[in-house]
């Protein structure tokens, strides 16, 4: 019988609609769910690939103890028991927890409600703190709630789009392409991109800012100085819906016209443009997203951009407003249940004593916490001055993600007791667990998630978990019942844990606060599996219906009315004459966070294999440095990381750009959050991982190597390396010095030849290349040479499977290129359709001279969309090299 589910995406923010089929043969796939409303059955490459991601290998099976197999019984007595007795001896406030916008809502809920109402601390905080924290603080300042005002039809609907620190291409493709569609039919709508990169996104921008690291409040703020000087105010508005706007306005003027071109880096023509734009558009979306919020100053960022809302009146009405891009899938939901240390549940405050006692009664808490907890920065600062003795982490990987992350696994590493729930054993943090608790994974747990528009899905499973793998939020529930608290977490599903929590969204509610979704306080089991996306607020008694908030003027501040912020920003130059680069860093288009997901698909690794840094050309001949060579990125703290040299215009001069998700199981050294320190917004908590100095300098190895292995390399030894998957087996980029047993001595222990595995090939000055066989079987093949080998990398991965009988196909591995007749598609382009920069090349020559037409002769660019803007310029440079 073929089963089909509807589910969401577990990736970012947007929050897609998943259409999963299983066969009668077991054989799984996915789509997009055409009836779903955030995505009308668009998926992006991570969603497409969503199939390639649900192996078991490396998965944990069965609880562990000390690194020995265990129970479930065991194992949950000793972390109840552990953390009885630290509370015992230490306090409540000696026990944290931190979670994952991974998580879904039921699993947040129940470890807020055990750690802020039973425990009795709020030592409980979250990765959203990363990517979202800012954007809270923003909303709750003007708005005096954590409310989005609008939805995602706003962006299509709008004249102006102003996209300010988001890479939306790479990072929110779906929504991308709905912008560009929106375009495309209305040309006359105009799209302006803030962001010191060129990036993807740029590519639809009819004006492009190259803004200097943390310039948007000065940007913003004298936006919001002209739009008063020209006239654009809705006085109306402020005077019967707002307060604070004569200081927020003496904020906003205080930058002349020069000093604000230098604190942007923006010429004053552009700046122009850009005001002009936007005074002169009623209909304005302002979508803003991890350049906003992950900075020092990320919470005036987004009062900055809000207030030039609120001076206009464009907000909460169809195509205006401001729109914040929520990074992870549940981030919001999590927002929901008081998922920070300094909320509560249903978007009441933890510093309020009424919303604190209303809580409470409905928890039939017995010690709720009085004070808001440690935020993410301070909370592993605890761990590391031993404040915080028993840590629980779950379904996040805080030593690659953290700043300081060195700094962070050893206060991990020195912690008493420390338990992690995840799905992967080999994570870098749960190396260092005490007790390692197996997770359900995406495809196995059944919950909903919260999308950037407000949004909630349901998540349901369509298989069982490996093993003992079990719900993050049974196992809270257990733990909770483990320290004497059984009732109040005796829940029999996850329906139950949602009607509890729609429940307290609408108790003693009554219209005052913005969440409520009462209306499914009564669900029952078949009603939840039932449950369709539906948008937040729904009371009790009403329908599901599209909803924005704030066009009747109406805020959730006690008098009802918005807060003008004064802005105030910064203008610190942090690089200095030893380390005269800004560091920036972010995720690339077909991986997630630490890849602990998405480098399972050999698909998803293809387009960008390993770790680097985007240099403008000029910066890097000025250090030596030639495209592809291996540098060394370092702080003034003496943390480094080396990562491969991608020399691109598209950077802004003076900055570098490294991605995040490389970890400790993919690479030697390129953990880049190593280099950030723990500097934070002063209102948000947030930590700025956009902006450090850095030095650059070129890398010297006296050898390079690509190797391709059926087996997974182990124990490579080398000063670079870095790890990914292929379809047969995975591939290795490795630099050092030449090893002491020789290259074939090499080959043969890191790949695990079998003993009696023949290699071939040849050494010589320029280098060695060799190949492994058994039979006609590949196991394996090396390239080495003096700097980086010439070898088609995707032709070679694709021999790994194959048969070998013919001894000239055995010289074409050796040789590292197809021979005669053969085909090599080159470097992956379009991860959807596996489709390769030769393919592309091919399909121009051929007389296609569009990107659509490349996409009808080769599928590329046809799915998610977000390699369309790399397909452009390959055509552009093709055809640029014809006309010449």
């Amino acid at each position: 019988m073929v089963q089909e589910t509807r589910t969401t995406c577990p990736y970012c923010g947007v929050g897609c609609g998943v259409l999963v089929r299983v066969d009668d043969d077991g054989r799984t796939t996915v789509k997009g769910d055409p009836d779903h409303p955030a995505n009308f059955g668009r998926l992006c490459s991570k969603g497409s690939a969503l199939v390639e991601t649900l192996g078991d290998d490396g998965r944990i099976h069965h609880p562990e103890i000390g690194g020995r197999q265990a129970g479930w019984d065991e194992a949950l007595d000793i972390v109840a028991g552990t953390f009885k007795e630290t509370i015992a001896e230490h306090g409540p406030e000696a026990v944290a927890f931190y979670l994952s916008g991974q998580l879904l809502t039921e699993d947040y809920y129940v470890a807020n409600k055990l750690m802020k109402g039973f425990i009795g601390a709020a030592n409980i905080d979250t990765n959203s703190r990363l990517c979202m924290a800012s954007s809270v603080a923003g909303h709750r300042r003007a708005f005096g709630s954590d409310t989005v005002p609008g939805n995602y039809e706003d962006i299509e609907l709008a004249d102006l789009v102003v996209i300010v620190g988001s890479n939306m291409a790479w990072c929110h493709p779906v929504l991308y392409q709905r912008l560009a569609a929106a375009k495309a039919a209305r040309p006359e709508m105009s799209v302006v991109v803030i962001d010191p990169r060129r990036t993807a996104t740029s590519d639809i921008a009819d004006l492009h800012l190259s803004i200097r690291a943390d310039g948007d409040v000065a940007l913003f703020n004298g936006l919001m100085a002209h739009l008063h000087a020209a006239g654009h105010v809705d006085r109306p508005f402020i005077t019967e819906h707002t307060e604070g706007f004569t200081a927020a306005l003496g904020e906003a003027r205080r930058l002349g016209p020069h000093e604000l071109s230098a604190v942007t880096g923006l010429t004053q023509a552009e700046i122009a443009a850009f005001y002009e734009r936007f005074a002169a558009t009623e209909k304005v979306v302002t979508l803003f997203s991890q350049g906003v919020n992950q900075s020092s100053s990320g919470s005036d960022k987004v009062n900055a951009i809000i207030n030039c809302h609120l001076i206009t009146g464009r907000i909460g009405r169809p195509g205006m407003g401001p729109l914040s891009l929520t990074g992870q899938p549940n981030a919001m939901g999590g927002r929901e249940v008081g998922g920070l240390a300094n909320m509560l549940a249903a978007h009441m405050n933890l510093d309020d004593a009424a919303d604190r006692d209303r809580v409470g009664r409905f928890w039939a808490a017995p010690d709720i916490a009085e004070r808001p907890g440690l935020k993410a920065v301070d909370l592993f600062d605890a761990v590391a001055d031993g404040r915080v003795k028993a840590l629980w982490i779950m379904a996040t990987n805080p030593v690659v993600s953290m700043p300081e992350a060195d700094r962070v696994r050893a206060a991990i590493a020195a912690c008493p007791f420390v338990v992690v729930s995840d799905i992967q054993r080999d994570t870098d943090t749960a190396r260092l667990a005490h007790v390692l608790l197996p997770s359900l994974g995406w495809s196995e747990k059944s919950g909903t998630v919260t999308n950037s528009e407000r949004r909630i899905s349901r998540q349901r499973a369509f298989r069982m978990g490996p093993g003992e793998a079990r719900a993050d939020w049974w196992q809270f529930a257990e733990v909770g019942r483990r320290m004497g608290f059984g009732d109040a977490f005796a829940y029999a599903g996850p329906h139950q844990i949602f009607a509890e929590h729609a429940g307290l969204s609408g108790f003693e509610n009554a219209g005052r606060r913005d969440f409520d979704i009462s209306a499914h306080a009564g669900i029952d089991a078949a009603g939840y599996e039932r449950l369709q996306p539906f948008q937040w607020p729904q009371p009790a008694g009403t329908p599901p219906e599209t909803s924005r908030f704030f066009a009747d003027g109406r805020f959730y501040h006690t008098d009802g009315r918005a807060r003008f912020v004064a802005a105030k920003g910064e203008t610190e130059r942090r690089t200095n004459w030893g380390f005269p680069f800004v560091l920036n860093t972010g995720r690339v288009r077909d991986h997630w966070h630490t890849m602990t997901r998405t480098g399972k698909s050999p698909r998803l690794s293809a387009h960008l294999a390993e770790p680097f840094a985007e240099i403008h050309p000029a910066d890097a001949r000025a250090c030596g440095i030639d495209d592809a060579d291996l540098v060394e990125v370092e702080n003034e703290l003496g943390a480094r990381v080396i990562v491969r040299a991608l020399l691109t215009d598209r950077q802004a001069r003076c900055n570098l750009f490294v991605p995040m998700h490389w970890t400790g199981e993919t690479s030697a050294l390129a953990r880049v959050n190593a280099l950030f320190p723990g500097r934070v917004d002063a209102v948000s908590g947030q930590p700025a991982l956009k902006h450090t100095a850095v030095r650059l300098r070129r890398h010297d190895s006296e050898t390079h190597g690509f190797l391709v292995s059926e087996k997974k390399p182990e124990g490579v030894g080398t000063d670079y390396w870095a790890l990914a998957r292929t379809d047969h087996g995975w591939r290795l980029e490795l630099a050092g010095s030449p090893p002491a047993e020789g290259w074939e001595g090499w080959l043969r222990r890191v790949a695990g030849l079998p003993a009696e595995a023949d290699v071939i090939g040849y050494h010589e000055r320029a280098g060695t290349r060799m190949a492994a066989f058994t039979g006609t079987r590949l196991h394996a093949a090396l390239y080495v040479g003096k700097g980086p080998v010439a070898v088609s990398r995707a032709w070679a991965a694709d021999q790994l499977g194959q048969s070998f009988t013919d001894p000239h196909r055995r010289a074409d591995v050796v040789a590292g290129r197809p021979g005669k007749g053969g085909t090599d598609k080159g470097a992956i382009v379009c991860a959807c359709a596996a489709v390769g920069i030769n393919d592309i090349r091919a399909a121009i020559a051929s007389g296609c001279q569009s990107v659509d037409a490349v996409g009808e002769a080769t599928a590329a660019g046809t799915n998610c969309g977000s390699c369309r803007p790399e397909i452009r310029r390959i055509l552009e440079g093709m055809m640029l090299q014809a006309a010449e």
